[in-house]
C-alpha cells in the first residue's frame, strides 16, 4: 500500500513538473524556431545534396518525411512541453501539416524554375528556405492549437487528465467554553 501511494505521488509530482514547464506562446515559438529551424536548415542542405542523385521532388518528399518525424519528436519533448514522446495521433496530425508545407515548398520551387531557367544553388536555397519559413509559421499555429493542444488541456486537469490527490485535513479541537471561544476569535 505504501509503495502504491509513493508511486502515485511520484507520478503526480512529474505531472506537476510538466505543467510547470509548459511554455507560453512566445517561449514555444522560440523553441519551435530553434528545433524546427535547425531541422529545416539541415533539411534544406539534405534536399540539395539528395537532389543531385534523384529528382528534386522525390528528394524533397523523402527529406520532408524524415524531418517531420524528427521535428514532431522534438516539438513533443521540448517545444510544446508535452514532456514525452509524440503519440501516433500527433505524428499523423503533424504529417498533415507537413504535407501542406511540402506543397508550399514544391510550388515555390516550381515557380522559381518557371521564372529562372537555370537558377544557381544559392537562389534555390533562398527560395526553398523562404517557403519553408512561411510554411513553418503556419505549422506552428497548427501544432500549438491542434496537434499538441489536447496534451496541454489534459495536463491542466481537463477530463481524462491528471487527477488531484486527496488532501488530508486536520482540525484543532474547538474551544470548550465561552471564554476560550472569545479568545480564539
Amino acid at each position: 500500500m505504501v509503495t502504491v501511494r509513493r508511486r502515485s505521488r511520484s507520478r503526480s509530482r512529474s505531472r506537476s513538473r510538466r505543467r510547470a514547464t509548459q511554455p507560453g506562446a512566445i517561449s514555444a515559438f522560440v523553441r519551435f524556431v530553434v528545433c524546427g529551424g535547425g531541422v529545416g536548415l539541415a533539411s534544406g542542405f539534405a534536399v540539395g545534396a539528395l537532389a543531385s542523385f534523384v529528382p528534386w521532388i522525390l528528394a524533397n518528399a523523402l527529406i520532408t518525411a524524415v524531418s517531420t518525424l524528427l521535428a514532431t519528436e522534438l516539438h513533443a519533448r521540448f517545444t510544446f512541453g508535452a514532456g514525452g514522446r509524440a503519440s501516433r495521433r500527433q505524428h499523423a496530425q503533424s504529417a498533415g501539416s507537413a504535407v501542406a508545407a511540402y506543397a508550399v515548398t514544391c510550388t515555390a520551387m516550381l515557380a522559381l524554375r518557371q521564372l529562372v531557367a537555370a537558377p544557381d544553388p544559392v537562389l534555390e536555397q533562398a527560395v526553398y528556405l523562404s517557403a519553408s519559413a512561411l510554411a513553418g509559421v503556419a505549422r506552428f499555429a497548427v501544432l500549438r492549437l491542434v496537434v499538441f493542444a489536447r496534451s496541454r488541456s489534459r495536463a491542466a486537469g481537463a477530463p481524462g487528465g491528471a487527477r488531484p490527490l486527496p488532501a488530508t485535513v486536520s482540525r484543532a479541537a474547538a474551544p470548550a467554553n465561552a471564554a476560550e471561544l472569545c479568545r480564539a476569535a
